[in-house]
Order: C-alpha cells, then structure tokens, then sequence
C-alpha cells in the first residue's frame, strides 16, 4: 500500500494553501462539496492538451477514481488522439472520445482553458452541465463555469489540481505525481521561465518524493521525435523571417504530409525559432488537419501577446500565447504585426 506521501514530502497545511492565492476558501469548499456530492464526474480540456491541461485532468481523474467516483474524461479535438509525448502519463484509460462524452453531465471540471471556445467538440456539454467546476491559471480567462478556481498567480494549473487533491483528502502517489510534474514541468519551461518561483521548486520536491523518474519524464516530453520532425522543422526554418522585433515562419499541412507527421509533433517548433537575440517576440503559424491555422507566440518578457492574442481571439500568459486565424499566412502575420507595433509604440 503507497504511504500518504502528505506526511513524507512537506505537504503544506490547509492553511498554507490558502494563504497567497486569490481563490476565495469558500470555493474551495463548494469545489469539495460537489465532488463529494457526485457519483459520476466528467472532465474536459483545452483542445489540443499540452502536458498542463492533460495532466492536471488526468491527476484528477486518477484521484476520483480512487474515491470511486465514475470518471469520464475528454478533449475536444475532431481527430481525437493523445498527442505522442503525452502517452506516457497514467490514468488514459479513463479517456473517452468527444462523441462518448456526456452531452449534459451533472458535475464537469474544466482544466486550463481561458474560454469555453476552447474545448471545442465538448463546449456543448459545458453549456448543458448542472454544475461546471472551472480550473485555470490563464489570466484571460473569461470567467465561464458555475464555479472558478483560477488564479493567475500560479505557475500552472497542476499547482491548483495539487491543492484540489489535498482537500479532498487524496493520496499523492507515484501516478498522480507524474501527472502534475508534467503540467508543472511544461507550463514553467523546464523551470526556465519567469513563473517559477521558490513555491515551484518545493511543489516538484514533493512530487519526485513520490518516486516518479525525472529522467524519464523529461526524455518524453524534450528528448524524442520522429525523423519527420527534423524534415518538417527544416521546411520551417528555411521560410523564417526576422522582421524587426518579430521572428516568424509556418508550417503547412503538405509539410507534415510529406512525412506522415500529426499535428500534435509541432508543439516544440516555437521554442526553436524563439532562440533568435535579435527579436523580443517569435511566432509559429501551424496548419491544422481541418486548414486552420494555429498561432503559437512567445515573448522575451518586453512584450505582452496574451493582449495581442486575445485581440486576435485567442488568449494565454504574458510570455506565452496563441490564436486561431483562417485568413492566409500574409494577412495573420499583418495583423500581429500591427498589434505588436502598437504595444512598442512603433506604430
């Protein structure tokens, strides 16, 4: 039988957790009381699931499972399939396609999406839930759901579902654990990005206490992918173009064609093109299977483009961000690059 890691790792009291966030201790409370409440919880995240929104679903769900609640949990993606550095995580057995998905749950938990827009095939069921428990850290969250624990403050969703899973009494094994370090993990860079703070630190502490294998983790999530990746990145990198305090290229559908490549490889691109000194901004236009193009954007710390995001539609954090565009790769590039130019005052 695992140990209550709680009493081996430092989990901090109830009253730690509360303290510093902006989530009030009553949600907090109504959040326990209506899980407690509820035989079967269904669970949804932002399309297209990094390792946070995945993640800290999957934390949860694994949790629930073992209070014996029935769990279903989804995304909303028309092609539905686990992004392949994601697969490694526990607890995907509990997953079911969007057209599986309760079209009206009694109980659904929302996590790391900004706008119900966001959970694309499985926005209905938000809208058609009794109750719609919202878990994000997404400053632009637009404040959907009955009942919001967002707190922009935190690093990553995974640090509020770790705080969920502590009031609600579960146990932080092994699985649950590799779940959150992968939210926390991803959504700090490694631990680079300005968002990781002493708090940070001591929440991974308490997660590799479990016996997780960092090794692993990070040999998933940086250190493979398939020969296509290299031959779609070159097509990427052959087409970028440094325009002022703007570096940008794109990736077609007939790129990743060409080699049998999934959309989902695409996600580690930016963090190629973002390496340039000599622009404060970086930005990755990916055609998706559908023809859209998904806008991935990234910032030094100068420039906000989660404000230049949300005014394309999209959303995110300071340093990092994205949108969806339909219009031509000519006509997206123009328009951010008209935002960003009033930001800088370049205008």
């Amino acid at each position: 039988m695992t140990p209550d890691v709680r009493d081996r790792t430092g989990r901090p009291s109830r009253r730690q957790a509360a303290r510093g966030g902006v989530i009030p201790e009553a949600s907090w409370r109504r959040a326990v009381e209506l899980i407690r409440q509820a035989d079967e919880v269904a669970l949804a995240c932002h399309v297209t699931p990094d390792g946070d929104a995945l993640g800290s679903m999957l934390a949860t769900a694994l949790v629930l499972r073992a209070m014996g609640k029935g769990v279903v949990a989804s995304f909303g993606d028309h092609h539905f399939d686990v992004p392949r550095l994601l697969r490694f995580l526990p607890g995907q057995d509990m997953l079911v396609p969007p057209d599986s998905y309760p079209s009206a749950p009694e109980l659904m938990i929302v996590f790391d999406s900004a706008t119900v827009e966001r959970l694309g095939l499985l926005a209905p069921s938000a809208s058609h839930a009794r109750e719609v428990i919202v878990v994000d850290h997404h400053a632009s969250n637009t404040g959907f759901g009955t009942l919001r624990l967002v707190d922009p403050s935190v690093a990553a969703t995974a640090v509020l579902v770790e705080q969920l899973v502590y009031r609600l009494g579960g146990v932080l094994d092994r699985d649950i654990a590799t779940c959150l370090y992968a939210g926390l993990v991803t959504d700090t860079g490694s631990f680079k990005h300005s968002s990781t703070t002493p708090a940070v630190h001591q929440m991974a502490a308490r997660l590799v206490a479990t016996g997780l294998r960092t090794d692993e983790i990070a040999r998933e999530l940086w250190d493979r992918s398939p020969f296509g990746y290299l031959k779609v990145l070159a097509a990427g990198l052959d087409r970028v173009r440094l325009e002022d305090d703007l570096v940008w290229t794109y990736i077609t559908r007939v790129d990743r064609a060409a080699y049998g490549l999934p959309y989902a490889e695409l996600e580690g691109i930016i963090d190629v093109i973002r390496r340039t000194d000599e622009a404060q901004v970086a930005l990755v236009m990916k055609e998706d299977d559908q023809g859209a193009w998904q806008v991935s954007t990234r910032s030094k710390g100068a420039v906000d483009v989660a404000a230049i995001c949300a005014a394309l539609g999209g959303g995110g954090h300071h340093n990092a961000a994205g949108f969806t565009s339909h219009d031509s790769v000519e006509e997206t590039v123009g328009r951010f690059r008209g935002l960003l130019a009033e930001t800088t005052g370049e205008a």
